[in-house]
């Protein structure tokens, strides 16, 4: 039986990467982001043909809503999630930052992620077979934060509690539940880090960066794996970047 995979935030980056090698590697899979423009790029890079979008906004109930009717409507479960969407603010001292800011990222990172993976809980509980694999993306800053990095750097330190919480609940019904922390993939979100970031010194430096198809073949890692055996948390990072040993 095809397993079906969802991936939110599959539009670019991260998100794509896993999409991709989840393709490739026989899934049925549901990318989920919010411009249908950018899923269908996503889909014309697909080779199995049967990768198909759901346009969602994960930080609005209704949509995440409409997106698991549409799953339960054409498969009738759900195997594995990957629970990427995300996003920041520019770098912003803490003293400078505002309610809205701050508000602007919980509601994706932290309420979206709760209420994506809180969907699938669900289904994957109530399905026949019982389980499913839930991946969540936390990210380096869930460990360490970079500077001005406030929102962000708290939202991914709840993923970790998160995840830890699910895969704690979901024992009892077959539902592994890991983390993926992902240090300088090669994205348009990092591609600043080759004109320089701020550093804790308070300097600007160019930072090495990982191609992203790293992301993809360590989603396709941990989803291979049989439900009782779970990556419960994996980092895979830019060997040279500034991380360990704080530089």
């Amino acid at each position: 039986m095809t397993k079906i995979a969802l991936v939110t935030g599959a539009g670019s980056g991260v998100g794509r990467s896993a999409a991709l090698a989840l393709d490739t590697a026989g899934y049925t899979v549901v990318i989920a982001g919010r411009r249908p423009d950018a899923l269908a790029e996503t889909i014309g890079m697909a080779t199995s043909g049967l990768m198909f979008a759901v346009p969602t906004d994960v930080s609005d109930i209704d949509s995440v809503t409409a997106l698991f009717a549409t799953i339960a409507e054409r498969h009738g479960r759900l195997d594995v999630l990957f629970n990427n969407a995300g996003g920041g603010t520019p770098s912003t001292n803490f003293g400078d930052l505002t309610l809205a800011q701050w508000a602007g990222v919980v509601s994706v990172n932290l309420n979206g992620a709760f209420m994506v993976a809180h969907a699938a809980y669900r289904m994957m509980r109530d399905q026949t077979p019982q389980g499913g694999r839930i991946i969540n993306n936390g990210s380096i800053s869930a460990h360490t934060p970079r500077p001005g990095s406030a929102p962000y750097t708290a939202t991914k330190h709840a993923i970790t509690g998160l995840t830890k919480s699910i895969s704690l609940d979901g024992r009892r019904f077959d539902i592994a539940c890991g983390q993926i922390d992902i240090g300088n993939a090669a994205t348009p979100m990092t591609e600043r880090m080759a004109k320089g970031v701020p550093q804790p010194n308070g300097s600007m430096e160019i930072e090495p960066t990982m191609a992203v198809d790293n992301v993809g073949q360590t989603i396709t890692f941990m989803a291979s794996l049989p439900l009782d055996a779970n990556v419960q948390f994996v980092t895979v990072m830019a060997t040279k970047m500034p991380f360990i040993g704080r530089g």
